[in-house]
């Protein structure tokens, strides 16, 4: 059995090791940088490798085809495959034509059309150095499409008029309400026998009356009615044929007007004349 002295001297010496062993290893922690990552910074360092993985990946069953991430394992068979492209690229086609399907019945039910060039200022790429149109522009605009407008109305009473001067060659331009129209009417149509007979207009009942009548002013300096034409020639109106009939010159001056194309007299059995 080892004496007590040996037993000291051997507790001495673990003791020394020990301490020896536990300074050693402390320098070696303080000396070693401290990994301070957690699970979270795992978690995260992780998904971001996934978010920039290489864009596609290979078939299961076939390596050679690289098919895009965000297609699924449509048929449920575990693996994205052929067929699953086949379904995902039929799905992506129905898609289009169904939007391709609402676009044009929108375009049906509203069609799209461009503005009229004079209604664009300042857009489009020829845009610059165009400006809106001034208020005298636009005056005159408008004033150019009132002419355009009455120069169709002007076509259409002229080509009236020539087809009523046409008719005959006495015409008798009048009013149905009219006192003075009705009295030239009945000295011409009553007192008088006239082959071909007169043509009679009642402006108020014509759809063109008072175009007509304007017209009949320019041509003759006559506004009012009656009006009596003689081979396009104004004789007057009610107060002039009154006139005529009274001093018996009705006839010559009515004839030398058509150049005899006319066959007029007198009825001689009618009653006594107006005034």
């Amino acid at each position: 059995m080892p004496s007590a002295r040996r037993l000291r001297l051997l507790l001495v010496a673990v003791m020394a090791v020990v301490i020896t062993t536990l300074f050693f290893t402390s320098k070696m922690r303080q000396n070693t940088v401290q990994d301070t990552r957690t699970i979270q910074d795992f978690y995260h360092k992780t998904m971001n490798a996934i978010d920039h993985h290489p864009v596609g990946q290979k078939a299961a069953d076939s390596p050679d085809t690289v098919i895009e991430p965000h297609i699924k394992d449509k048929d449920g068979d575990g693996t994205v495959d052929e067929d699953d492209i086949q379904l995902a690229r039929e799905m992506s086609e129905r898609l289009r034509a169904a939007e391709q399907k609402a676009k044009d019945l929108a375009n049906k039910k509203a069609p799209l059309k461009p503005d009229h060039p004079d209604e664009v200022v300042g857009v489009g790429s020829s845009a610059d150095g165009q400006h809106p149109k001034s208020p005298e522009a636009l005056q005159n605009k408008e004033n150019d499409e009132s002419r355009s407008e009455g120069s169709v109305v002007d076509t259409e009473v002229d080509e009236a008029m020539d087809r009523i001067l046409k008719k005959s060659p006495i015409i008798i331009f009048s009013k149905s309400y009219c006192p003075y129209s009705k009295r030239a009417k009945a000295i011409l149509l009553t007192k008088y026998t006239i082959d071909p007979p007169p043509y009679v207009v009642e402006l108020d009942e014509h759809p063109l009356g008072a175009k007509l009548q304007a017209k009949l002013g320019r041509m003759t300096g006559r506004k009012t009615v009656p009006n009596i034409m003689v081979n396009y020639k104004s004789v007057g109106g009610s107060d002039e044929v009154a006139d005529l009939h009274q001093r018996k010159t009705l006839v010559d001056k009515f004839k030398s007007l058509t150049s005899n194309r006319v066959v007029m007299k007198e009825r001689f059995d009618s009653a006594s004349d107006d005034s």
